[in-house]
């Protein structure tokens, strides 16, 4: 965290270069929220996952069947529309045409109409066979059941124009808005067939009729309900045997996560582990080397002045005082590592260690803890951990003079408040917009989100800064 220079005292009230009293504390951390464990419950998430997954598919393979048995439906509505127009034009509606029809005289092919109409209204229409147009291929309209469309004459499509000349039948959804159409209108949808058809003379006619499009609404229906009960039917199969497989991996599933957190234990207890070693390694090594090597050079400095050598006795003592100060910087590292006294002595002399560093430095510290035991482990290293990075801010950025850390039992909670004078910060635009490249607010914010604790700051550029942590003295 970044702050200026200057010279302030700490202190309550209104004094100058204090924080001043009521200055708003803002949240820097709060306990996170720690991931569901996994218990007995831990199966249903992922159970309703595949559910859900189950009933999407499920949804989206009967709409696909919808539309595809419609589409199939209309197909094989239109393909016996044409079977049956292809029967009944051979056998029924060409047996029964006369060369009437095409005669000049009304009389003559009123005779015929009358013969023909006969013929179709007793075997033709059916309940779904609703209309029959016999046309020529001038567009008039020789034969319908329809009386009044007898004699008109339309244009004929181009499509009906090729199916007289090359035989084919064809079936097609109506036009409705067609003028020609305009009796089959009340009817509804329709589906229409026409083919070509031969008088006994050899006249070339088109033979047209007209299917009620329940036909196809029956095929879908029917098609809808082979197809939807098949799909069913193999969801729920695939569903049954999957289950197991399902089971198998929700199971792996938990054992993964508790394999995973001890994991985690593990590497944390092997972090510390590893710091103490390496702490030890440092102390009981180089560090008692250095202290040998301080006394002997401070004897063979002693004895150099005896001897009257005073140039040498000055040069052994400045080297002394620089093995000296080396072990020094090296036991505040050690501190740093792995806080012996944390565990060994309790939380005031891991304190204590750490104002020492400052105090060496020529920055006063003042240390109130009260009657300990104050809290659980967990509680006094995030307390350790949190004053140590508080200092260290305070001496590398704040240049301050003076610290206050006070560590006292709030309720059922550990209080910890660190005050330095400081040249403060604006703690708003800070915890806003950190600063890149400095990372002891975020390392602060870590440990006290982990640990389980709240940590605020109160602060004003030229007043000095004020952290407090609370956490809960069982450490949970």
């Amino acid at each position: 965290m970044e702050e200026g220079r200057g010279s302030l005292h700490v202190g309550g009230g209104d004094q100058a270069g204090a924080v001043p009293a009521g200055s708003p504390w803002l949240v820097v951390a709060t306990p996170e929220v720690p991931a569901p464990a996994t218990g007995p419950t831990g199966w249903r998430r992922p159970l309703a996952q595949q559910l859900g997954s189950i009933a999407a598919v499920l949804v989206l393979v009967l709409v696909a069947g919808l539309v595809a048995a419609r589409w199939l439906a209309e197909r094989e509505a239109v393909a016996e529309a044409l079977d049956a127009t292809d029967l009944l034009a051979h056998s029924v509606v060409e047996p029964a045409l006369g060369e009437g029809l095409l005669a000049a005289d009304p009389a003559v092919a009123a005779v015929a109409v009358a013969q023909l109409d006969q013929v179709v209204r007793a075997r033709v229409l059916t309940r779904n066979l609703i209309r029959v147009k016999v046309w020529t291929r001038e567009g008039r309209v020789v034969y319908c059941d329809e009386p009044a469309l007898i004699g008109e004459v339309f244009v004929l499509a181009p499509d009906d124009l090729q199916t007289l000349q090359d035989g084919r039948t064809v079936g097609e959804v109506s036009d409705l808005r067609r003028p020609e159409n305009r009796f089959e209108r009340p009817a509804g949808k329709l589906l229409e067939v026409y083919r070509g058809i031969r008088t006994p003379g050899g006249s070339v006619l088109m033979f047209e009729t007209y299917f009620r499009y329940a036909l196809v609404t029956a095929r879908t229906t029917a098609l809808w309900r082979g197809f939807a009960g098949v799909t069913a039917a193999c969801l729920l199969a695939m569903l049954v045997l999957q289950a197991p497989l399902s089971w198998l991996l929700i199971i792996r599933l938990r054992r993964a996560q508790h394999q995973r957190e001890g994991l985690l234990l593990r590497a944390a207890s092997a972090v510390e582990q590893e710091r103490q070693r390496i702490a030890a390694t440092l102390h009981d090594g180089v560090v008692q080397d250095l202290v040998g090597s301080s006394l002997a050079l401070a004897g063979s400095a002693q004895r150099a002045e005896d001897a009257g050598q005073g140039e040498l006795a000055t040069r052994l003592r400045g080297t002394t005082g620089t093995v000296r100060a080396s072990v020094g910087a090296l036991r505040t590292l050690l501190v740093d590592i792995y806080p012996p006294n944390l565990q060994a002595a309790g939380l005031r002399a891991a304190l204590e260690d750490l104002a020492g560093g400052l105090r060496a430095r020529g920055i006063e510290v003042a240390v109130h803890v009260e009657a300990e035991p104050l809290a659980g482990p967990r509680a006094q290293e995030l307390v350790y951990r949190i004053a140590q990075e508080s200092l260290r801010n305070a001496e590398r950025h704040a240049a301050a003079g003076t610290v206050e850390l006070t560590v006292r039992r709030a309720g059922a909670a550990v209080q910890l408040e660190v005050a330095d004078d400081g040249a403060g910060f604006d703690a708003g635009a800070v915890l806003a917009r950190p600063a890149a490249g400095h990372l002891g607010l975020q390392v602060m914010r870590d440990l006290t989100a982990r640990g389980g604790g709240t940590l605020s700051v109160t602060s004003r550029p030229g007043h000095g800064t004020r952290w407090r942590l609370d956490v809960p003295a069982d450490g949970r």
